[in-house]
Protein backbone atom coordinates (compact mmCIF):
# COMPACT_ATOMS: atom_id res chain seq x y z
CA UNK A 1 0.00 0.00 0.00
CA UNK A 2 1.34 3.46 -0.91
CA UNK A 3 2.57 5.33 2.15
CA UNK A 4 2.62 2.30 4.39
CA UNK A 5 5.43 1.75 6.84
CA UNK A 6 7.00 -1.66 7.15
CA UNK A 7 7.86 -2.46 10.75
CA UNK A 8 10.88 -4.73 11.14
CA UNK A 9 11.34 -6.82 14.22
CA UNK A 10 14.64 -7.01 16.09
CA UNK A 11 14.95 -10.54 14.75
CA UNK A 12 14.82 -9.16 11.19
CA UNK A 13 17.62 -6.71 11.98
CA UNK A 14 19.64 -9.48 13.58
CA UNK A 15 19.18 -11.73 10.55
CA UNK A 16 20.26 -8.90 8.27
CA UNK A 17 23.38 -8.32 10.35
CA UNK A 18 24.21 -12.03 10.27
CA UNK A 19 23.75 -12.14 6.49
CA UNK A 20 26.01 -9.12 6.05
CA UNK A 21 28.59 -10.67 8.37
CA UNK A 22 28.48 -13.93 6.46
CA UNK A 23 28.73 -12.12 3.11
CA UNK A 24 31.80 -10.20 4.25
CA UNK A 25 33.47 -13.34 5.59
CA UNK A 26 32.70 -15.17 2.37
CA UNK A 27 34.31 -12.38 0.36
CA UNK A 28 37.37 -12.55 2.59
CA UNK A 29 37.55 -16.33 2.22
CA UNK A 30 37.32 -16.06 -1.57
CA UNK A 31 40.16 -13.57 -1.68
CA UNK A 32 42.28 -15.65 0.68
CA UNK A 33 41.79 -18.70 -1.55
CA UNK A 34 42.71 -16.64 -4.61
CA UNK A 35 46.00 -15.70 -2.90
CA UNK A 36 46.62 -19.32 -1.93
CA UNK A 37 46.25 -18.82 1.80
CA UNK A 38 45.94 -21.99 3.88
CA UNK A 39 43.67 -22.32 6.91
CA UNK A 40 45.32 -20.71 9.90
CA UNK A 41 47.58 -18.58 7.69
CA UNK A 42 46.90 -14.88 8.21
CA UNK A 43 46.32 -12.54 5.28
CA UNK A 44 48.58 -9.64 6.25
CA UNK A 45 47.64 -6.15 5.04
CA UNK A 46 49.63 -3.05 5.99
CA UNK A 47 49.13 0.60 5.14
CA UNK A 48 52.34 2.59 4.71
CA UNK A 49 51.74 6.24 5.54
CA UNK A 50 49.00 7.69 7.70
CA UNK A 51 47.72 10.78 5.93
CA UNK A 52 43.97 11.34 5.65
CA UNK A 53 43.29 8.98 2.74
CA UNK A 54 45.81 6.36 3.87
CA UNK A 55 44.32 6.28 7.37
CA UNK A 56 40.74 6.15 6.10
CA UNK A 57 41.58 3.35 3.69
CA UNK A 58 43.10 1.27 6.50
CA UNK A 59 40.11 2.06 8.71
CA UNK A 60 37.67 0.95 5.99
CA UNK A 61 39.44 -2.40 5.79
CA UNK A 62 39.54 -2.67 9.58
CA UNK A 63 35.82 -1.93 9.85
CA UNK A 64 35.01 -4.51 7.18
CA UNK A 65 37.39 -7.35 7.94
CA UNK A 66 39.08 -6.65 11.27
CA UNK A 67 36.58 -8.79 13.17
CA UNK A 68 37.99 -11.94 11.52
CA UNK A 69 41.19 -11.95 13.56
CA UNK A 70 42.03 -15.56 12.78
CA UNK A 71 42.02 -14.84 9.04
CA UNK A 72 43.34 -11.33 8.47
CA UNK A 73 45.68 -8.85 10.13
CA UNK A 74 45.33 -5.16 9.24
CA UNK A 75 47.93 -2.67 10.42
CA UNK A 76 49.20 0.78 9.53
CA UNK A 77 52.71 2.23 9.70
CA UNK A 78 53.60 5.80 10.43
CA UNK A 79 56.77 7.49 11.62
CA UNK A 80 57.04 7.91 15.40
CA UNK A 81 57.77 11.11 17.28
CA UNK A 82 55.41 13.60 15.60
CA UNK A 83 54.05 15.70 18.48
CA UNK A 84 50.49 16.97 18.51
CA UNK A 85 50.43 20.73 19.14
CA UNK A 86 48.52 22.25 22.05
CA UNK A 87 45.91 23.89 19.82
CA UNK A 88 45.29 20.60 17.99
CA UNK A 89 45.03 18.74 21.31
CA UNK A 90 42.41 21.23 22.50
CA UNK A 91 40.43 20.81 19.28
CA UNK A 92 40.74 17.04 19.53
CA UNK A 93 39.31 17.17 23.05
CA UNK A 94 36.30 19.11 21.73
CA UNK A 95 35.74 16.53 18.98
CA UNK A 96 35.87 13.69 21.49
CA UNK A 97 33.34 15.30 23.80
CA UNK A 98 30.98 16.09 20.93
CA UNK A 99 30.73 12.41 19.99
CA UNK A 100 29.15 10.20 22.64
CA UNK A 101 30.23 7.00 20.88
CA UNK A 102 33.86 8.14 20.77
CA UNK A 103 33.77 9.37 24.35
CA UNK A 104 32.40 6.05 25.62
CA UNK A 105 34.95 4.10 23.58
CA UNK A 106 37.89 6.04 25.02
CA UNK A 107 36.58 5.71 28.56
CA UNK A 108 36.19 1.92 28.11
CA UNK A 109 39.77 1.73 26.78
CA UNK A 110 41.03 3.85 29.71
CA UNK A 111 42.37 6.32 27.13
CA UNK A 112 40.29 9.42 27.90
CA UNK A 113 42.46 10.86 30.68
CA UNK A 114 45.45 11.47 28.39
CA UNK A 115 43.32 13.75 26.19
CA UNK A 116 42.21 15.70 29.27
CA UNK A 117 45.85 16.12 30.29
CA UNK A 118 46.86 17.15 26.76
CA UNK A 119 44.13 19.78 26.68
CA UNK A 120 45.47 21.22 29.93
CA UNK A 121 49.01 21.19 28.59
CA UNK A 122 50.16 18.60 31.13
CA UNK A 123 50.98 15.97 28.53
CA UNK A 124 52.26 15.79 24.96
CA UNK A 125 50.37 13.52 22.59
CA UNK A 126 51.98 11.93 19.53
CA UNK A 127 50.48 11.26 16.14
CA UNK A 128 51.12 7.51 16.23
CA UNK A 129 49.61 7.39 19.74
CA UNK A 130 46.32 9.04 18.78
CA UNK A 131 46.12 7.01 15.56
CA UNK A 132 45.76 3.89 17.71
CA UNK A 133 42.64 5.52 19.14
CA UNK A 134 41.34 6.36 15.66
CA UNK A 135 42.46 9.97 15.17
CA UNK A 136 44.37 11.01 12.07
CA UNK A 137 46.43 14.15 12.60
CA UNK A 138 45.41 15.46 9.17
CA UNK A 139 41.70 14.85 9.76
CA UNK A 140 40.95 15.48 13.43
CA UNK A 141 37.25 16.19 12.88
CA UNK A 142 36.53 12.68 11.59
CA UNK A 143 37.20 10.01 14.23
CA UNK A 144 38.04 6.59 12.79
CA UNK A 145 37.96 3.14 14.32
CA UNK A 146 40.94 2.18 16.49
CA UNK A 147 43.87 1.00 14.36
CA UNK A 148 46.82 -1.30 14.96
CA UNK A 149 49.76 1.07 14.50
CA UNK A 150 53.36 0.00 13.88
CA UNK A 151 56.20 2.53 14.00
CA UNK A 152 58.97 0.12 12.93
CA UNK A 153 58.96 -0.04 9.13
CA UNK A 154 60.71 -3.41 8.91
CA UNK A 155 58.25 -5.01 11.30
CA UNK A 156 55.34 -3.56 9.35
CA UNK A 157 56.24 -4.72 5.85
CA UNK A 158 58.68 -7.63 5.88
CA UNK A 159 56.04 -10.37 5.51
CA UNK A 160 53.05 -8.33 4.30
CA UNK A 161 50.87 -9.84 1.58
CA UNK A 162 49.29 -6.52 0.56
CA UNK A 163 50.93 -3.12 1.03
CA UNK A 164 48.84 0.04 0.68
CA UNK A 165 50.94 3.06 -0.28
CA UNK A 166 49.34 6.00 1.52
CA UNK A 167 52.44 8.20 1.31
CA UNK A 168 52.62 11.48 -0.59
CA UNK A 169 54.29 11.03 -3.98
CA UNK A 170 57.20 13.16 -2.73
CA UNK A 171 58.00 10.56 -0.04
CA UNK A 172 57.16 7.37 -1.93
CA UNK A 173 60.57 6.75 -3.49
CA UNK A 174 62.56 7.25 -0.28
CA UNK A 175 60.37 5.03 1.90
CA UNK A 176 60.11 2.21 -0.64
CA UNK A 177 63.87 2.24 -1.15
CA UNK A 178 64.09 1.56 2.58
CA UNK A 179 61.42 -1.15 2.31
CA UNK A 180 63.34 -2.88 -0.48
CA UNK A 181 66.10 -3.74 2.01
CA UNK A 182 63.65 -5.88 3.95
CA UNK A 183 62.38 -7.77 0.91
CA UNK A 184 65.68 -9.09 -0.42
CA UNK A 185 65.03 -12.56 0.99
CA UNK A 186 61.40 -12.76 -0.12
CA UNK A 187 60.44 -15.52 -2.54
CA UNK A 188 56.97 -14.19 -3.41
CA UNK A 189 56.55 -10.45 -3.88
CA UNK A 190 53.58 -8.66 -2.26
CA UNK A 191 50.72 -6.89 -3.99
CA UNK A 192 51.06 -3.11 -3.71
CA UNK A 193 48.12 -0.74 -4.05
CA UNK A 194 49.20 2.89 -4.38
CA UNK A 195 46.90 5.73 -3.35
CA UNK A 196 49.50 8.43 -4.11
CA UNK A 197 48.70 11.24 -6.54
CA UNK A 198 51.67 13.11 -7.95
CA UNK A 199 54.51 12.77 -10.43
CA UNK A 200 58.18 13.44 -10.95
CA UNK A 201 59.80 14.59 -14.19
CA UNK A 202 62.71 12.64 -15.66
CA UNK A 203 64.60 14.39 -18.46
CA UNK A 204 67.34 11.89 -19.37
CA UNK A 205 67.69 10.02 -21.63
CA UNK A 206 64.31 11.32 -22.86
CA UNK A 207 61.72 13.49 -21.10
CA UNK A 208 59.09 11.41 -19.34
CA UNK A 209 56.95 11.36 -16.24
CA UNK A 210 57.60 9.03 -13.32
CA UNK A 211 54.44 8.06 -11.45
CA UNK A 212 54.29 6.64 -7.89
CA UNK A 213 53.76 3.07 -9.13
CA UNK A 214 56.89 3.43 -11.29
CA UNK A 215 58.80 4.86 -8.31
CA UNK A 216 57.80 1.78 -6.29
CA UNK A 217 58.80 -0.56 -9.12
CA UNK A 218 62.23 1.06 -9.44
CA UNK A 219 62.83 1.13 -5.70
CA UNK A 220 61.76 -2.44 -4.90
CA UNK A 221 61.94 -4.38 -8.19
CA UNK A 222 58.44 -5.66 -7.44
CA UNK A 223 57.06 -6.41 -10.95
CA UNK A 224 54.60 -3.87 -12.36
CA UNK A 225 51.90 -6.53 -12.60
CA UNK A 226 51.91 -6.57 -8.77
CA UNK A 227 51.62 -2.78 -8.43
CA UNK A 228 48.23 -1.10 -8.83
CA UNK A 229 46.80 2.39 -8.44
CA UNK A 230 43.51 3.21 -6.76
CA UNK A 231 41.94 6.62 -7.26
CA UNK A 232 38.63 8.29 -7.77
CA UNK A 233 36.37 11.16 -6.70
CA UNK A 234 37.20 10.59 -3.06
CA UNK A 235 37.06 12.97 -0.09
CA UNK A 236 38.46 10.87 2.74
CA UNK A 237 36.22 12.15 5.55
CA UNK A 238 33.06 11.77 3.45
CA UNK A 239 33.93 8.20 2.54
CA UNK A 240 34.46 7.23 6.15
CA UNK A 241 31.12 8.83 7.03
CA UNK A 242 29.61 6.45 4.45
CA UNK A 243 28.69 9.04 1.84
CA UNK A 244 28.47 7.39 -1.56
CA UNK A 245 31.74 7.26 -3.49
CA UNK A 246 33.39 5.24 -6.21
CA UNK A 247 36.93 4.56 -7.31
CA UNK A 248 38.92 2.65 -9.89
CA UNK A 249 41.69 0.21 -9.24
CA UNK A 250 44.02 0.23 -12.22
CA UNK A 251 46.77 -2.10 -13.34
CA UNK A 252 47.45 -5.55 -14.74
CA UNK A 253 44.62 -8.04 -14.92
CA UNK A 254 46.39 -10.54 -12.67
CA UNK A 255 45.07 -8.96 -9.47
CA UNK A 256 42.80 -5.99 -10.16
CA UNK A 257 39.42 -7.71 -10.64
CA UNK A 258 39.76 -9.73 -7.45
CA UNK A 259 41.04 -6.69 -5.55
CA UNK A 260 38.13 -4.60 -6.78
CA UNK A 261 35.70 -7.15 -5.38
CA UNK A 262 37.61 -7.41 -2.10
CA UNK A 263 37.66 -3.62 -1.60
CA UNK A 264 34.09 -2.97 -2.74
CA UNK A 265 31.58 -1.91 -0.08
CA UNK A 266 27.93 -0.83 -0.27
CA UNK A 267 28.85 2.87 -0.07
CA UNK A 268 32.27 2.60 -1.77
CA UNK A 269 32.01 1.13 -5.25
CA UNK A 270 35.32 -0.01 -6.75
CA UNK A 271 35.63 -0.59 -10.50
CA UNK A 272 38.65 -1.96 -12.30
CA UNK A 273 40.52 -0.57 -15.30
CA UNK A 274 43.67 -1.50 -17.20
CA UNK A 275 44.84 2.06 -18.00
CA UNK A 276 47.26 2.66 -15.16
CA UNK A 277 49.20 5.53 -16.76
CA UNK A 278 46.25 7.77 -17.62
CA UNK A 279 44.71 7.47 -14.18
CA UNK A 280 48.00 8.25 -12.42
CA UNK A 281 48.74 11.20 -14.71
CA UNK A 282 45.24 12.55 -14.12
CA UNK A 283 45.68 11.94 -10.41
CA UNK A 284 48.68 14.26 -10.45
CA UNK A 285 47.19 16.81 -12.84
CA UNK A 286 43.96 17.29 -10.91
CA UNK A 287 45.94 18.48 -7.86
CA UNK A 288 47.78 21.01 -10.03
CA UNK A 289 44.61 22.56 -11.37
CA UNK A 290 42.79 22.30 -8.03
CA UNK A 291 45.19 24.89 -6.60
CA UNK A 292 44.18 27.26 -9.39
CA UNK A 293 40.51 26.48 -8.78
CA UNK A 294 40.89 27.52 -5.15
CA UNK A 295 42.56 30.77 -6.19
CA UNK A 296 39.82 31.57 -8.70
CA UNK A 297 37.12 30.86 -6.10
CA UNK A 298 38.79 33.18 -3.58
CA UNK A 299 39.62 35.98 -6.02
CA UNK A 300 36.14 36.06 -7.56
CA UNK A 301 34.16 35.66 -4.33
CA UNK A 302 32.96 32.18 -5.36
CA UNK A 303 31.63 33.39 -8.72
CA UNK A 304 29.88 30.44 -10.38
CA UNK A 305 30.57 31.85 -13.83
CA UNK A 306 34.29 32.31 -13.16
CA UNK A 307 34.63 28.83 -11.69
CA UNK A 308 32.81 27.23 -14.62
CA UNK A 309 35.01 29.05 -17.15
CA UNK A 310 38.10 27.94 -15.24
CA UNK A 311 36.83 24.35 -15.17
CA UNK A 312 36.38 24.36 -18.95
CA UNK A 313 39.87 25.76 -19.59
CA UNK A 314 41.69 23.57 -17.08
CA UNK A 315 40.08 20.33 -18.29
CA UNK A 316 41.09 21.31 -21.82
CA UNK A 317 44.71 21.64 -20.65
CA UNK A 318 44.51 18.35 -18.78
CA UNK A 319 43.28 16.55 -21.90
CA UNK A 320 46.06 18.13 -23.99
CA UNK A 321 48.75 17.10 -21.49
CA UNK A 322 47.42 13.58 -21.02
CA UNK A 323 47.22 12.94 -24.76
CA UNK A 324 50.79 14.18 -25.06
CA UNK A 325 52.16 11.92 -22.31
CA UNK A 326 50.12 8.73 -22.70
CA UNK A 327 50.03 6.61 -25.85
CA UNK A 328 46.34 5.66 -25.72
CA UNK A 329 44.82 7.74 -22.93
CA UNK A 330 41.35 7.10 -21.65
CA UNK A 331 38.83 9.89 -22.17
CA UNK A 332 38.32 12.46 -19.43
CA UNK A 333 34.85 11.17 -18.62
CA UNK A 334 33.01 9.14 -16.01
CA UNK A 335 35.04 8.53 -12.82
CA UNK A 336 38.06 10.42 -14.20
CA UNK A 337 35.99 13.55 -14.78
CA UNK A 338 34.22 13.13 -11.43
CA UNK A 339 37.59 12.80 -9.70
CA UNK A 340 38.79 16.04 -11.28
CA UNK A 341 35.57 17.88 -10.42
CA UNK A 342 35.44 16.89 -6.75
CA UNK A 343 39.12 17.73 -6.23
CA UNK A 344 38.65 21.17 -7.76
CA UNK A 345 35.55 21.61 -5.66
CA UNK A 346 36.61 20.31 -2.26
CA UNK A 347 40.14 18.93 -2.03
CA UNK A 348 43.04 20.01 0.14
CA UNK A 349 44.80 21.47 -2.93
CA UNK A 350 41.78 23.68 -3.69
CA UNK A 351 41.73 24.74 -0.04
CA UNK A 352 45.44 25.59 -0.28
CA UNK A 353 44.84 27.74 -3.35
CA UNK A 354 42.09 29.60 -1.53
CA UNK A 355 44.25 30.24 1.53
CA UNK A 356 47.15 31.48 -0.61
CA UNK A 357 44.89 33.83 -2.57
CA UNK A 358 43.32 35.17 0.62
CA UNK A 359 46.70 35.73 2.20
CA UNK A 360 45.93 33.33 5.05
CA UNK A 361 48.85 31.09 4.08
CA UNK A 362 52.32 32.05 2.91
CA UNK A 363 54.37 30.20 0.31
CA UNK A 364 57.23 30.32 2.80
CA UNK A 365 55.30 27.81 4.92
CA UNK A 366 56.11 25.13 2.35
CA UNK A 367 53.79 22.46 1.01
CA UNK A 368 53.31 20.50 4.25
CA UNK A 369 50.53 22.18 6.19
CA UNK A 370 49.58 21.32 9.76
CA UNK A 371 46.21 19.59 9.89
CA UNK A 372 46.16 19.01 6.13
CA UNK A 373 49.34 17.12 5.29
CA UNK A 374 51.29 17.47 2.04
CA UNK A 375 49.81 19.66 -0.69
CA UNK A 376 50.90 17.41 -3.55
CA UNK A 377 49.86 19.83 -6.28
CA UNK A 378 52.80 22.15 -5.53
CA UNK A 379 55.54 19.66 -6.48
CA UNK A 380 53.40 18.44 -9.39
CA UNK A 381 53.26 22.00 -10.81
CA UNK A 382 57.05 22.07 -10.92
CA UNK A 383 57.34 18.57 -12.40
CA UNK A 384 54.78 19.07 -15.18
CA UNK A 385 56.18 22.51 -16.06
CA UNK A 386 59.73 21.18 -16.25
CA UNK A 387 58.70 18.23 -18.37
CA UNK A 388 56.52 20.20 -20.78
CA UNK A 389 59.23 22.83 -21.27
CA UNK A 390 61.47 20.35 -23.08
CA UNK A 391 62.06 21.17 -26.74
CA UNK A 392 62.18 17.48 -27.62
CA UNK A 393 58.43 17.40 -26.95
CA UNK A 394 57.73 20.35 -29.24
CA UNK A 395 54.29 20.62 -30.83
CA UNK A 396 53.01 22.87 -33.60
CA UNK A 397 51.50 26.12 -32.36
CA UNK A 398 48.00 26.32 -33.90
CA UNK A 399 48.20 30.07 -34.61
CA UNK A 400 51.90 30.87 -35.00
CA UNK A 401 52.37 27.72 -37.09
CA UNK A 402 55.77 26.98 -35.58
CA UNK A 403 57.12 24.38 -33.15
CA UNK A 404 56.87 25.35 -29.48
CA UNK A 405 57.36 23.60 -26.17
CA UNK A 406 54.02 22.15 -24.98
CA UNK A 407 54.01 24.38 -21.90
CA UNK A 408 53.49 27.38 -24.20
CA UNK A 409 50.00 26.02 -24.90
CA UNK A 410 49.21 25.64 -21.18
CA UNK A 411 48.61 29.17 -19.83
CA UNK A 412 47.10 28.01 -16.52
CA UNK A 413 50.06 25.75 -15.77
CA UNK A 414 52.47 28.58 -16.64
CA UNK A 415 50.66 30.96 -14.31
CA UNK A 416 50.63 28.48 -11.42
CA UNK A 417 54.34 27.89 -11.94
CA UNK A 418 55.05 31.64 -11.77
CA UNK A 419 53.00 31.98 -8.58
CA UNK A 420 54.04 28.84 -6.69
CA UNK A 421 57.54 28.02 -7.92
CA UNK A 422 59.29 31.17 -9.18
CA UNK A 423 56.90 33.42 -7.21
CA UNK A 424 57.14 35.96 -10.01
CA UNK A 425 53.39 36.62 -9.91
CA UNK A 426 52.93 36.09 -6.18
CA UNK A 427 53.74 39.74 -5.41
CA UNK A 428 51.17 40.87 -7.97
CA UNK A 429 48.64 38.53 -6.41
CA UNK A 430 49.42 40.05 -3.01
CA UNK A 431 48.81 43.55 -4.38
CA UNK A 432 45.50 42.42 -5.84
CA UNK A 433 44.29 40.96 -2.56
CA UNK A 434 45.49 43.59 -0.12
CA UNK A 435 46.09 46.79 -2.03
CA UNK A 436 44.58 47.76 -5.35
CA UNK A 437 41.79 45.15 -5.56
CA UNK A 438 42.32 45.18 -9.32
CA UNK A 439 43.81 42.26 -11.23
CA UNK A 440 47.25 43.33 -12.49
CA UNK A 441 47.69 43.26 -16.25
CA UNK A 442 50.52 40.74 -16.04
CA UNK A 443 48.27 38.35 -14.12
CA UNK A 444 45.41 38.89 -16.52
CA UNK A 445 47.60 38.25 -19.52
CA UNK A 446 48.32 34.75 -18.33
Amino acid sequence: MVGSIKVMSSESYLNGAIQNHNGTEQKLDEFRRFLGKADGDLLKIVGVGAGAWGSVFAALLQDSYGQFRDKVQIRIWRRPGRAVGRATAEHLFEVINSREDVLRRLIRRCAYLKYVEARLGDRTLYADEILKDGFCLNMIDTPLCPLKVVTNLQEAVWDADIVINGLPSTETREVFEEISKYWKERIAMPIIVSLAKGIEAELDPVPRIITPTQMINRATRVPMENILYLGGPNIASEIYNKEYANARICGAGKWRIQLANFLRQPHFIVWDNSDLVTHEVMGGLKNVYAIGAGMVAALTNESATSKSVYFAHCTSEMIFITHLLAEEPEKLAGPLLADTYVTLLKGRNAWYGQMIAKGELSLDMGDSISGKGTIQGVSAVGAFYELLSQSSLNVLHPEANKPVAPVELCPILRTLYKILITRYLFFLLYIFVFKEKNIPEAFKSE
